[in-house]
């Protein structure tokens, strides 16, 4: 894209906000607040949060996830069956319509799942089944620490349907085991930690959590990337103290902060049974279905991100891999050090070139300084530098996000960076 058309939220100065890693994303411009709680994606958000969504899409999709999309506003009664509603309802919107009828936007959507299969899955054989989403949320939350605590936040919500117990929890494994690929894809340093299922019921329940110099919860953690013990002041199990020795690995826990970013459950019939969701059994019985519950917190993995990589400078993201590559909006910037002539033709030829993920920076009006300064902000993983060792030699300068620079052929660009 050329910077002289594109719409960029970034500027130098953020002041104000809880911490710096708020400011750094709203000095990237990712986003814009509206209200307490309530934010904005701006278009270079919108790249960000969709190269990550592509991340989990692809981790959900090859353990045999099948995407769907449930409608956010609710009637009670399936809540009132679930028996959520008053359990839920001191964090839940809620609304009456022109008919008087009492409706919610819904927090998750175990209900919905359970409404959307009933009378289409009918026997063992039509399971197991995982369901999942990438939707917008609702909750009455105090928000805080930008996009961590929200009141509209968007999800990763999945379900599974069983036919057993024993499938459940091979399937929760299963999924368990996507989310660490997910995490390590993203290069997030993060805990298992053993947690309570609350108001969503079931027996089994853990989460994931993030490393933070400011964050929700306090952790204690192991060390140990292959080991990932956690544990919380929320846990089960929160006896345990920074210096104690890690129950799985033995190394000594760290204390620090935490930010939750996923969750898993083993919900058993806590849904299926008040609302009626039943399977033909091989012999010719009836049972419950038996469901598992999973979540992301995308727009917090966007934080996360933003201050587990980021710098003084601005945004830094990794590289996710095949098929998604890097998060950040651009995958290279254009910096002539001046947008005319010969300069002008050579970056225009190049842009051509390299496609519309290049950020090429053709505004007449903005200085080298400037330039550079904008694509570390919004985190570039590449800068091609035009200026006067082109017009002398011929080779252009190639210059990463973490600084270190060289010399190369015009032709070597693409086969580079691209």
């Amino acid at each position: 894209m050329r910077r002289s058309e594109t719409l960029l939220f970034t500027s130098r100065e953020a002041d104000g906000h809880e911490n710096e890693t708020v400011a750094r994303t709203l000095r990237a411009g990712l986003v814009r607040q509206f209200a307490s709680g309530r934010y904005g994606f701006t278009p270079t958000g919108y790249r960000v949060r969709e190269n990550v969504i592509s991340v989990v899409e692809r981790e959900m999709d090859a353990i045999g996830g099948q995407r769907i999309s449930l409608p956010s506003l609710n009637d009670s009664g399936i809540w009132r069956r679930s028996g959520r509603w008053e359990s839920f309802e001191g964090e839940m919107f809620t609304l009456e319509n022109r008919d008087g009828k009492r409706l919610c936007l819904a927090p998750s959507h175990e209900e919905g799942v359970a409404h959307l299969v009933d009378g289409v899955v009918r026997s063992y054989d039509d399971l197991p089944l995982l369901l999942y989403q990438v939707e917008s949320k609702y909750r009455d939350d105090h928000a805080r620490n930008g996009l961590v605590r929200t009141k509209e936040f968007t999800m990763k919500d999945a379900y599974s349907l069983h036919a057993s117990q024993d499938s459940l929890s091979r399937w929760y494994e299963r999924v368990r085991e996507a989310y660490v690929r997910i995490f390590d894809a993203l290069d997030l340093e993060f805990a298992i930690v053993l947690a309570d299922n609350s108001v969503m019921g079931g027996s089994r329940s853990e989460e994931f959590v993030a490393l933070a110099d400011e964050g929700t919860v306090s952790l204690r953690s192991c060390p140990a990337r292959d080991c990932r013990f956690g544990v919380t002041d929320e846990s089960p199990r929160n006896d345990l103290s920074a210096g104690d020795a890690c129950p799985n690995c033995g190394s000594r826990l760290e204390a620090g902060d935490g930010i939750e970013i996923g969750h898993v459950f083993e919900l058993g019939t806590r849904y299926a049974e008040p609302m009626g969701l039943t399977i033909d059994t091989v012999d010719g019985g009836e049972r419950d279905v038996v469901m598992g519950s999973y979540g992301i917190g995308i727009d917090r993995l966007l934080h996360v991100l933003v201050e587990q990589h980021g710098d003084e400078n601005g945004c830094r993201w990794p590289d996710a891999g095949a098929d998604v590559g890097s998060l950040a909006p651009f995958d290279v910037s254009i910096v002539p050090l001046e947008y005319d002539g010969d300069l002008q033709t050579i970056a225009d030829r190049l842009y051509e070139e390299l496609g519309t993920d290049t950020l090429l920076f053709d505004d007449p009006d903005r200085t080298i300084g400037e330039r550079f300064a904008e694509s570390d902000l919004l985190g570039v993983p590449w800068k091609v530098v035009l200026g006067n060792r082109y017009r002398k030699t011929g080779a252009v300068e190639l210059e990463s996000r973490d600084g270190e620079t060289r010399t190369v052929r015009f032709e070597e660009v693409a086969g580079i960076v691209g």
